[in-house]
């Protein structure tokens, strides 16, 4: 029962941290990179489709994205998208090809990034907290049916403590690595 809590516990925190990561390559750093673009979606024949299932993104040089439509037809509706995006990029459209070039961040805009991006670190340390005590909660539950002894709760906390430490690292060092990533010129 105790081992069913700590994986459901851990489940829940990896995904916390991973959704933490993926809104992180969201955030726009100086230079180019394919999972800026990731949460684009495209009207491909009437259905909102992500932008990877209709185009090649690939980086040309470090402050420029090249984007090939699968057909010639999506070239306008993929344009049209990023230009619809909250990312501020201006496409630019030659014949089959898209290029994206990425303006470069002044100081003030990286450190309102960096504010972006420490509070969706929060938010993400705040969910690894409420899946530790609702956890807690699982083995209080547990001890009040008389399924596991007080000593056995204690052992179970002591591990939900850990496995919420490591993941609060994980998000830790994640905010450190995107906070270096915007700071670099």
């Amino acid at each position: 029962m105790i081992d069913d809590i700590k994986k459901d516990v851990s489940d829940r925190m990896s995904k916390s941290v991973e959704a933490l990561k993926t809104e992180l390559s969201k955030v726009r750093t100086g230079r180019a990179h394919p999972s800026l673009l990731d949460h684009l979606t495209v009207s491909y024949y009437g259905v909102e489709t992500p932008l990877s299932q209709v185009a090649s993104v690939n980086v040309e040089d470090a402050r420029t994205l090249l984007i090939q439509p699968w057909e010639q037809a999506m070239v306008k509706a993929v344009e049209k998208a990023i230009m619809e995006s909250d990312l501020g990029l201006n496409p630019n459209t030659a014949g089959t090809v898209i290029r994206v070039p990425m303006p470069a961040l002044t100081e003030q805009r990286r450190k309102d990034l960096i504010k972006v991006v420490r509070h969706e670190a929060e938010q993400a340390r705040v969910a690894v907290r409420n899946i530790r005590r609702d956890g807690n909660t699982d083995l209080k539950g547990l001890v009040k049916e008389k399924l596991i002894s007080e000593d056995d709760e204690r052992r179970g906390q002591e591990i939900i403590q850990k496995l919420t430490d490591q993941h609060i690292k994980e998000v830790d060092e994640a905010l450190t690595k995107k906070e270096d990533d915007l700071m670099t010129v």
